[in-house]
């Protein structure tokens, strides 16, 4: 068993409510600094909430309609969609979905926080991309459709990876597939939510295995393992840490392509040694960084210092991170004061340098 010791790495898990990328660069760099090794920009406006503002994006798409079969969504109650009469699964197609070009403009803003010395000199723009079917399986879920809209929406989704790669070099972006439909469906509690077809095991690490094989090997590849965040609640609370383990290690032995880091969760409430004893049997291959979602507000420091130690019980040298993004349900105090909590639960990492940057070669 490992000792507990105050980890060296922060992970930001994707939307941080304040107003402007300027300010979160700034913000995020003066409180954490070299402890981070990537940073996002925060998922600002439209995305605050996540996939919701890809609801548009299908919306206006002519070759689908309102499904009058499936109604409105159960807790949003807003209309879900479908294949319009006549369209063939063939002839679906999407344009933009609008995130390599939101990257485009805030990794110029990246670029110059990192310049002014507000950022660590060798970390990395992060771009968070939900997986399609956690976006089709949202608003799309009629059996009869969804295989076909998703993969429509998979390749959409799939050439945002290559725009945002000729956008922005490559040894400075890290991408991060948000996993969440699926980790709700693999833990099972709450599997009769979402639809069935498609949806195995064996099927959402072929997912995984094609999500990975779209970003070249000169970026960084992360998984966010999710639960949901609706209302700042996740949508079930896993019993223990073992479904997301076994998820990570299908991903992990799946994926040929290295993956940098794996986020995990951890709910407020469970600094018990039943939630965290499952990681003993984490298998992730050499150089992938295990970040544990253990900072919440609520019980500050304090009770994340609690979390630090139990998860030490059972595996050493993790991150932390807070279990989903810092945006719904947030206000820029709360933000600041959940900085605030990583920082004084964590150390500043030895032997990494403020300035000296060895860019890697820009070739695929």
């Amino acid at each position: 068993m490992a000792e507990a010791s105050a980890p060296d790495k922060v992970h930001l898990v994707g939307s941080i409510a304040l107003d402007t990328v300027e300010e979160v660069y700034r913000t995020v760099g003066k409180v954490l600094g070299r402890r981070l090794r990537r940073v996002p920009d925060g998922e600002l406006g439209t995305r605050r909430m996540w996939i919701s503002w890809q609801y548009s994006v299908l919306r206006g798409n002519p070759l689908l309609k309102v499904d009058e079969e499936m109604g409105l969504h159960p807790r949003l109650k807003f209309p879900l969609l479908c294949l319009a009469d006549g369209v063939k699964p063939q002839d679906l197609r999407f344009g933009e979905l609008g995130y390599a070009r939101e990257a485009r403009a805030s990794y110029v803003e990246f670029e110059e926080a990192r310049k002014r010395g507000e950022l660590p000199a060798d970390a990395r723009f992060q771009l968070c991309l939900p997986t399609p079917m956690a976006v089709v399986y949202a608003y799309c879920p009629n059996p009869r459709d969804v295989l076909a809209i998703e993969a429509a929406y998979e390749a959409a989704m799939l050439r945002e990876v290559e725009i945002a790669c000729r956008w922005i070099p490559l040894h400075d972006l890290s991408i991060q597939w948000d996993v969440c439909h699926e980790m709700l469906i693999w833990d099972g509690q709450i599997r009769s939510r979402y639809t069935a077809v498609g949806s195995s095991n064996d099927e959402i690490v072929a997912r995984m295995k094609r999500y990975a094989a779209a970003v070249p090997d000169v970026v960084e590849l992360g998984f966010h393992l999710c639960y949901g965040d609706f209302e700042a609640k996740h949508f079930v609370e896993p019993t223990d840490s073992s479904k997301m383990v076994e998820l990570a290690n299908a991903i992990s032995q799946a994926v040929d392509r290295p993956i940098a880091y794996i986020h995990m969760p951890v709910p407020i409430s469970r600094t018990d040694d039943a939630f965290f004893d499952p990681l003993r049997d984490l298998r992730l291959k050499h150089g992938c960084e295990l970040y544990l979602g253990v900072v919440h507000a609520a019980d500050g420091i304090v009770g994340t210092q609690k979390r630090i130690a139990t998860a030490s019980k059972y595996i050493g040298g993790f991150g932390i991170a807070t279990e989903c993004g810092m945006a719904r349900g947030k206000t820029p105090e709360v933000v600041r004061e959940l900085l605030n909590i990583h920082a004084g639960a964590s150390r500043e990492p030895q032997g990494r340098s403020d300035t000296s940057r060895q860019p890697a070669p820009t070739s695929r």
